[in-house]
């Protein structure tokens, strides 16, 4: 008995993303094109001419299901993923974080690619959009300026991003409300904003650690120059001493209601999603490494015990307006059968990307064969980063990493110490039938 006929998937870039969407495709049947452009054209920051090459870290971070990114991890196994199951055979001695080989693992991920009768793996530059659908656009975030072109004109002029500056972003349930206040500027009552007071000490110690800290350096190919308006706090700190207190951290038309005075200078924290789970550092874009950052910023009251859902950094990306411009599926609202997978979704990190990367290669095969699925519930991780770049809420929109602030909140309230082992049985019911919903509908080979 025949089975049925499908289109093939065709794939712009075989990095993490591009390759996770090629397995995920392949594996259930459909056959794959998979184009990359090395190694006739390299971006700036790419060395080896192999496929899922590790740019800037060999480590996948935490193993810990106490973590988002451990859960993450755990999700991708259980949808058998092909990064995951590269890093377990190229992996490193790394404590309680899972590092690999680069070399080993780029070449794991190639040979067991190049092993599918199904998939054909082209070394071709792609500056056009392709006809072909299913189509993935998992071009990564160094984007070819040509190809960068092409989706811009797909998306639309507003539709692709490049910046420089980003805020650090800090879980609300780690922020100490005994000792900030919720205010607007020059508004009675509780406002919108957490305002972190300082005295005059707290301000100067803080200001001269911002000064001192030491910051990341950047790639040669990264722009150093920022618009005057996203100033790195280090940059506008040099400026003189009161430039942080008469700019970002000014305390102009707020009262402290413990004092019933206004502090001397104000941090203030707005609301990065719409459950309140996130919370942004308000003109706090910076290059200072993340571990001066999780220091210095602890030093912020009320932020002694922050967690860090995103640190603050200053790097080349491009990106897709997401939640303007993708489905649930990760596929085009105007063009049907194109999506996008990876770092110019939104998602931020390797593994993320690679998540991406499976979804959006699910999403691609079932079309191929004529069905859908709904996307991974938000209680899972990979539900979480879904839902981050394509809910139309979630504005100004930025790139994230997976954290826990991301997830639904509990309908009940859970201790600290209970909250990864909730989150991660909780992934799990959700994932497994998420799972058997998709494996119910795809022709696996």
């Amino acid at each position: 008995m025949t089975g049925p006929v499908v289109k093939p998937v065709t794939i712009i870039g075989a990095g993490l993303a591009g390759c996770e969407a090629a397995w995920q495709a392949s594996i259930r049947g459909v056959p794959v094109r998979l184009f990359e452009m090395k190694p006739a054209r390299y971006s700036p920051a790419h060395r080896s001419p192999g496929l899922a090459e590790l740019v800037c870290s060999n480590s996948f971070r935490s193993e810990s299901l106490d973590s988002a990114v451990g859960i993450l991890k755990r999700e991708m196994t259980m949808m058998n993923s092909l990064i995951m199951e590269a890093a377990a055979a190229c992996r490193v001695p790394a404590g309680r974080a899972l590092a690999v080989d680069r070399k080993l693992f780029s070449a794991y991920i190639e040979d067991r690619l190049c092993s599918r009768d199904n998939c054909r793996i082209k070394r071709v530059e792609v500056a056009d959009i392709p006809d072909d659908i299913p189509l993935v656009i998992a071009s990564g975030p160094l984007t070819s300026n040509k190809l960068a072109d092409a989706i811009a004109e797909l998306t639309g002029s507003t539709g692709l991003f490049f910046y420089d500056a980003i805020s650090p972003v800090i879980e609300t349930e780690s922020i100490d409300f005994g000792r900030v206040f919720m205010a607007s500027r020059y508004q009675e009552g509780e406002g919108d904003y957490i305002n972190c007071p300082l005295d005059r000490d707290e301000y100067e110690n803080l200001h001269r650690e911002i000064m001192a800290g030491r910051e990341i350096q950047l790639n040669d190919f990264e722009d150093r120059r920022c618009f005057e308006g996203c100033l790195p706090i280090e940059v506008l700190a040099r400026r003189g001493i009161d430039t942080l207190r008469y700019g970002p951290m000014k305390p102009v038309g707020l009262t402290d209601p413990r004092t019933g005075k206004q502090p001397w200078a104000v941090v203030q924290l707005r609301r990065e999603n719409l459950q309140g789970s996130l919370y942004n550092m308000v003109g706090f874009q910076t290059k200072l490494a993340y571990p001066e950052q999780k220091r210095i910023f602890r030093m912020i009251p009320g932020l002694d015990s922050a967690e860090f859902a995103r640190y603050g950094s200053i790097h080349r990306n491009t990106f897709i307006d997401s939640p303007r411009l993708l489905t649930e599926h990760l596929e085009l609202r105007s063009r049907p059968g194109v999506f996008f997978a990876g770092q110019i979704t939104g998602v931020e990190g390797y593994l993320e990307s690679a998540a991406s990367g499976l979804f959006a290669g699910i999403n691609a095969a079932l079309l191929a064969g004529g069905s859908s699925c709904p996307p991974p519930p938000p209680e899972t991780a990979i539900g979480a980063l879904v839902a981050h770049v394509t809910n139309r809420d979630a504005l100004p929109f930025q790139p994230m990493n997976v954290n826990f602030g991301l997830f639904p909140r509990p309908e009940k309230r859970i201790g600290k110490k209970e909250r990864g082992a909730f989150r991660a049985c909780r992934s799990a019911e959700h994932l497994v039938r998420w799972k058997s919903t998709v494996d119910s509908q795809v022709f696996l080979s």
